[in-house]
């Protein structure tokens, strides 16, 4: 077993969140009278801290706004995110690995409170071991999730892959110094990602199981 530690991003890369990401983001913007960010760059945010997202989505939201932003963006995303569904073939791609001895964590731009209530309603609870959220650790691409989670399982560097959609994810991967692996049905392009040397750029979760079950 190559890697014993599999970590991964929670939106874009096991839920299908990245449209609603967006829509709450320019919904907000709305709400505060502020400009709409594009649909590319409210995207390239997904996966950063929500004040950190918030900030760099909408540049012109002034420091004494942030709170007023980061509540009307909670409400339009909770307003919807029970009807937000995993991308078809993630349940049965993390039992396996489970069943076959890895240890399954999460890594995620989302808060505690939305990660629990995330693992709730999806039903993936069980196949997790630990996780970390950006409320409680550095945002990424800052190393201090990845490197909290191999401490925690005592895991080397070497036996640890992070798995997300984002350049954030995969930046957080290199400054901790453990490979990843991009999916391209997230939230950002392929090319940008090819930019940050993942292994492989897979296009699909049945693509990504496949990789995992020849290379992990």
């Amino acid at each position: 077993m190559k890697y014993q530690l599999i970590v991964f991003d929670w939106d874009g890369t096991l839920l299908d969140s990245a449209g609603a990401i967006v829509n709450a983001i320019k919904a907000s913007s709305r709400d505060l009278g502020l400009p709409e960010p594009s649909d590319e760059r409210a995207r390239h945010v997904i996966g950063l801290g929500l004040t950190d997202a918030l900030r760099h989505a909408v540049p012109e939201l002034q420091p004494e706004r942030y709170q007023e932003m980061v509540e009307r963006y909670r409400f339009h995303y909770l307003s919807a995110d029970n009807q937000l569904v995993l991308f078809p073939g993630v349940p049965e791609m993390l039992a396996r690995l489970q069943a076959a001895g890895h240890i399954l964590t999460v890594a995620t731009g989302k808060s505690r409170l939305g990660l629990e209530r995330a693992l709730d309603h999806s039903g993936l609870r069980p196949l997790f071991q630990a996780s970390r959220c950006a409320d409680e650790c550095h945002s990424k691409p800052h190393p201090q999730m990845l490197e909290e989670l191999t401490a925690e399982f005592g895991m080397a560097n070497a036996s640890t892959v992070m798995i997300g959609d984002t350049s954030h994810d995969l930046l957080m991967a290199s400054n901790a110094g453990v490979d990843s692996l991009a999916v391209t049905y997230g939230a950002h392009p392929h090319e940008h990602l090819l930019e940050h040397k993942p292994r492989a750029c897979l296009h699909s979760v049945r693509e990504l199981d496949d990789w995992l079950l020849r290379y992990a």
